[in-house]
């Protein structure tokens, strides 16, 4: 597993722009102009990395999977899915991310639309995992910005074991709140990740089956 990346903490700054809560969707331009001032961001929690080995106790800790199939044609669409992101498509949310690769370093943005208000959040790639053997695994974890409603760590994960040759795709993530709207909002908070997780693994199980999917379709 490839751990490169990781920065160290400094004293995070305040936002230079609100864009937790938002009546309308922000536009284009001002998406890229906040990704790019995350150049200049720090992670917003201490345990940067630590979702690659035990969570940290003094967050919630969130872990769900769920089996996409088995063999190998069901992998490679598995590792597919996650270089493209596809565990967040889904219609509430957009990530916004100005390169295509998937490394350590690469800062995003994600924009939530819930509960009547959209939301800005920045999150940079903390580490990428890719690992051969008899359990393979892909994926990465990314960690919260300072310019962030929550602070913490979040790891998406692929696996194909050769034992019994199932795949599967997986989240572990540990969070709490890191701004004052949210601490006050916690509970709507929690239970948007638990519709993030629900979500997120139908978009995988989608689009590691679209072949079978499609054949099924045209019988």
């Amino acid at each position: 597993m490839s751990t490169s990346g990781n920065q160290p903490i400094q004293k995070v700054s305040p936002r230079s722009e609100d864009l937790l809560f938002l009546l309308t969707a922000p536009s284009n331009e001002k998406i890229q102009h906040f990704i790019l001032q995350q150049r200049h961001s720090v992670f917003s929690y201490a345990e940067v990395g630590a979702t690659a080995g035990d969570a940290p106790a003094q967050y919630n800790l969130d872990r769900n999977s769920i089996v996409l199939g088995r063999g190998a044609a069901t992998w490679r669409r598995a590792v597919q899915a996650v270089r493209e992101w596809k565990m967040f498509e889904i219609p509430w949310v957009r990530l916004c991310r100005p390169t295509a690769e998937t490394r350590a370093g690469a800062d995003v943005a994600i924009l939530v639309h819930h509960f009547g208000f959209y939301s800005l959040n920045a999150c940079r790639i903390v580490y990428v995992v890719d690992d051969d053997g008899p359990l393979a695994r892909y994926g990465f974890a990314y960690g919260t910005l300072a310019d962030h409603g929550e602070c913490g760590e979040e790891r998406f994960t692929v696996e194909w074991n050769s034992v019994d040759d199932v795949v599967s795709y997986s989240m572990l993530a540990f969070s709490r709140p890191n701004k004052t709207l949210s601490k006050l909002g916690y509970p709507f908070s929690r239970a948007l990740q638990r519709k993030f997780a629900v979500a997120s693994k139908a978009a995988m199980f989608a689009a590691a089956n679209v072949n079978e999917e499609r054949l099924h379709s045209t019988v």
